[in-house]
């Protein structure tokens, strides 16, 4: 057994995946946790490193996988927590169901806010742990078909700005955003985005980039970090550009059919 334990959620593919083999090959016994059976199979991959990996699935949408996922820990201390879990959503608003666009909000807002609260105060409590937490630059652009998904990253960037506001007394414990741009992952198959022109962008980002990015912010301590020279420079002109402009800007990447454009 490890001296040291990490929590990765969305752990099954993409971003999660390689942040979990970062925390595997960096020492730490790891808990991995999707809302898919493929979640057993990246546990095996991240055996090879040696140490003690364990697989959940769960849906992190609501408290009761949350807690669930925490009953999973067996009451061992949680060092370090990549909160990772999310989930996307394209098209209109208006056309979409009802019980899709909640899955996004419960899934990025209120299962990940409860989990941070939940083991927040055990770190807070012993003023020790690390938390990355996956936010988007997507949450400084209003999202025109793809409205609720940036929606609830604007949330989440302002939520983790606000926690380290909050926790600044407990100097052991910090709060990492990691904010990346689109990456090469499974989120626009999953979001129903493949007939967009950024669902099908062959220069997205790379998934491993954007967690080892992450990872380093993560172990300095730093407050946030924006994955990749483009993402740097558009969260940067979004904040001095008008939302209307943003929002179109959007739709042209967004907008369904666009693809062949």
């Amino acid at each position: 057994m490890a001296e040291r334990f990490a929590i990765i959620t969305g752990a099954s593919t993409g971003i999660g995946f390689e942040l979990a083999s970062l925390a595997a090959r960096n020492g730490y016994d790891i808990l991995v946790v999707a809302d898919e059976p493929l979640i057993e199979a990246a546990a095996a991959d991240f055996r090879q490193y040696g140490h003690g990996v364990d697989a959940l699935e769960a849906d992190l949408s609501s408290p009761e996988g949350v807690d669930k996922l925490l009953a999973a820990t067996n009451g061992r201390t949680i060092d370090l927590l990549c909160a990772n879990a999310g989930r996307g959503l394209g098209h209109a608003f208006l056309d979409q169901a009802v019980d899709d666009w909640r899955a996004v909000v419960e899934t990025n807002i209120t299962g990940t806010a409860y989990l941070l609260q939940k083991v927040l105060k055990d770190m807070v409590a012993r003023n020790d742990g690390k938390v990355l937490v996956t936010g988007s630059i997507a949450g400084y652009i209003p999202g025109a078909f793809q409205a609720v998904y940036n929606g609830t990253k604007a949330f989440i960037d302002s939520f983790v700005a606000a926690l380290q506001n909050e926790i600044k007394d407990a100097d052991g414990v910090t709060i990492t955003n990691l904010m990346p741009g689109p990456t090469d992952t499974e989120f626009f198959a999953r979001g129903d985005m493949l007939d967009t022109d950024v669902g099908t962008d062959p220069h997205k980002d790379d998934p491993a980039k954007v967690a080892a990015d992450g990872w380093d912010a993560l172990m300095d301590g730093k407050a946030a970090v924006v994955s990749g020279w483009k993402n740097k420079l558009q969260s940067a002109v979004a904040n001095v550009t008008p939302n209307a402009v943003l929002a179109e800007q959007h739709r042209k990447m967004a907008e369904p059919g666009t693809a062949d454009d």
